[in-house]
């Protein structure tokens, strides 16, 4: 929950622009909305889930605009893409952040589990980035911030095929990066460790039944690897995507930058 006596950092380059937030309807990708809403900006929040998206964008304010997509798809994108254009009159800023998980054991994944992992966590990550970043070529100038993973870093168990997916992102993050420096476009990644969200909720129940302790116990395990002591808040990654998104950052990119409480130094 946010300190409702914290005042943000207000960082340059940020205010009058319109950000896309993917999977921004919950968790992470709303806490995102709010920072960046917070920086004097436009978002467009786009969730696979409308009536989600319309009432967080509802509840976020006027500068707040809700569209529909599901990020597997290229049409989708690019007519979604095209609707914040159309309404919003452009876009300077891509947080790409739409993500899923499933967890089981490695030997006993599914055809259908991997490719959902897939197909949402780095095709929508693909498909995003390269749709807007074509755009951002062409007008001269944009910001990509991808959600990755602890997992991206360090393979986990019961979420292998999670994890594999994460660090796919990261791979395309870097070499996206590199691509587009010569234009001018910058391209990072946040990497979030056990963040307490409705995913993590869900993911807090498979473990416990795959591990055969409690949920209370899985929680605790999350904490006790976290040397600062606590779960993470989506507000703990949303204000350091705020500080990637901005002219702070202006000398950054290709980065995963680890968000974990100290989880994982490397």
């Amino acid at each position: 929950m946010s300190n409702p006596l914290f005042v943000p950092a207000i960082y340059p380059g940020l205010k009058g622009k319109t950000a896309i937030v993917t999977g921004g309807a919950t968790g992470i990708g709303l806490a995102i909305s709010r920072a960046l809403l917070a920086q004097g900006m436009q978002v467009a929040l786009g969730d696979i889930n409308l009536e989600a998206a319309q009432n967080a964008a509802q509840a976020l304010g006027e500068a707040c605009f809700a569209f529909g997509v599901d990020v597997r798809s290229r049409s989708s994108v690019i007519d979604g893409f095209a609707r914040v254009e159309r309404e919003l009159g452009g876009y300077q800023l891509l947080i790409a952040n739409a993500g899923v998980s499933t967890m089981q054991r490695a030997l006993e994944i599914t055809d259908e589990e991997w490719d959902f992992n897939f197909d949402v966590n780095i095709r929508g990550i693909f498909l995003t980035n390269q749709i807007a970043a074509r755009k951002f070529v062409e007008q001269k100038q944009g910001v990509i911030v991808n959600t990755a993973s602890l997992a991206a870093k360090v393979g986990a168990p019961l979420l292998a095929h999670y994890s594999a997916s994460k660090f796919a992102v990261l791979g395309w993050t870097q070499a996206l990066a590199r691509e587009l420096a010569a234009e001018g476009i910058r391209v990072n990644a946040v990497c979030p460790g056990f963040v307490k969200t409705g995913m993590q909720s869900r993911e807090v129940e498979w473990e416990a039944s795959l591990r055969g302790v409690s949920a209370e116990q899985v929680i605790q395990d999350y904490i006790n690897q976290t040397p600062l002591g606590r779960l993470e808040t989506p507000e703990d990654v949303a204000d350091v995507v705020a500080f990637l998104s901005s002219d702070s950052a202006r000398f950054m990119t290709g980065q995963g930058i680890n968000v974990t409480g100290g989880v994982y130094t490397g």
